[in-house]
């Protein structure tokens, strides 16, 4: 294989029929020369034997999503970085859009279900309505530029990771709201592409936890809140790839 200039995080706890179809539905689409990083805790490396995919590597971290990102982007070969929730089969179709968006100059792409058509189906009706209003609050009280800053599909240039020093504790996926902040913080060009999330479309155990969680992504919301006024950019921008993008239709640099 080529020198991969895509490496895809996994963080993970156990292997489900999700993760299988996941993992068939990339090989399907991604052309571009990539690697899969399966990141998990130690006691749970036996996996890697249940698992087929050509140029998977597995990777072991400490528990929670934090150390899982640190620990994937430190063993990534690749050019740009894509962290992908296991559980979410439908947000597949939107990596080619994301790396297009990323060859065209922005330097972290987030997807979002919440704008340009975006949608969020399936999980628990409670974590889709607390992540809904969250992101709407912060998208207008923060001026984040993004509008889906908790999601955790994030691409991003492996080079600018040390831009987004990681403090959030290990819960959830508050790492990726905290990347979502600090990225533009740190001035880098943002991009957004909108999916069609399904969450747990073939089932599987859910770790959400309410209170835990409402506690470390209420103390980003206020801590964004707080810095994000001002330190705010006129040189960041939003960029949604277009209808001819959708079509492979991409203008000559």
């Amino acid at each position: 294989m080529a020198e991969p200039k895509l490496s895809i995080l996994l963080p993970i706890r156990s292997v489900g029929i999700d993760l299988r179809i996941l993992l068939q539905i990339m090989q399907a689409v991604l052309e571009i020369p990539h690697e899969i990083l399966v990141v998990v805790e130690p006691q749970h490396r036996t996996i890697i034997g249940e698992l087929d995919y050509p140029h998977l590597r597995l990777i072991m971290s400490n528990p929670g999503v934090v150390d899982a990102i640190r620990t994937g982007v430190a063993h990534a070969e690749g050019k740009y970085v894509l962290i992908f929730a296991a559980d979410e089969v439908g947000p597949v179709l939107a990596i080619n859009d994301m790396l297009s968006l990323a060859e065209d100059g922005c330097e972290f792409v987030s997807c979002t279900r919440y704008a340009h058509g975006g949608r969020r189906l399936g999980g628990s009706l409670v974590a889709g309505f607390l992540s809904w209003l969250a992101n709407w609050l912060f998208h207008h009280l923060a001026g984040c530029h993004l509008t889906d800053a908790t999601t955790g599909i994030k691409l991003f240039r492996r080079d600018v990771f040390d831009r987004l020093p990681l403090e959030a504790r290990p819960v959830g996926w508050a790492a990726a709201f905290e990347m979502s902040i600090k990225a533009q913080m740190a001035g880098l060009k943002l991009g957004e592409v909108p999916i069609i999330s399904i969450d747990r479309l073939y089932g599987g155990e859910s770790h959400f936890a309410l209170l835990p969680w409402i506690r470390e992504y209420l103390r980003w919301f206020i801590w964004g809140i707080i810095h994000l006024p001002r330190e705010r950019s006129a040189s960041i921008q939003i960029r949604v790839p277009t209808a001819a993008s959708l079509l492979g239709e991409y203008p000559e640099k």
